[in-house]
């Protein structure tokens, strides 16, 4: 089973014991989450489609940790004019579990 969901307004492909990772979310590590915007939910071949939200259908997950991505390399360059400029970026991220899709 498996379910597509809308996590602070990005969509995920989720599994039950599957571990992803979202943009940073304000909660503790360890705490317990519940997102009802879910899109999608795949049951052996019984599929349910919302409009845009199925009613009823939930996602339980727990928070793991709190990290950073690998860093980006951000580099601007005006050729014959010697003008170069060079910027390095790490997003936050939030680790979590899928515990349950109900």
């Amino acid at each position: 089973m498996y379910a597509i969901v809308d996590i602070a307004g990005q969509q995920f492909k989720v599994e039950k014991g599957s571990a992803i990772f979202v943009n940073r979310l304000a909660a503790e590590v360890g705490a317990s989450l519940d997102f009802d915007k879910v899109l999608l939910t795949d049951n052996d071949g019984s599929v349910k489609v919302g409009a845009p939200y199925l009613q009823g259908a939930n996602v339980k997950a727990i928070v793991l940790e709190h990290c950073k991505a690998d860093k980006v390399i951000v580099f601007h360059k005006i050729r014959r004019k010697g003008m170069k400029k060079k910027n390095g970026h790490r997003q936050y991220l939030t680790k979590i579990q899928i515990e349950e899709i109900a």
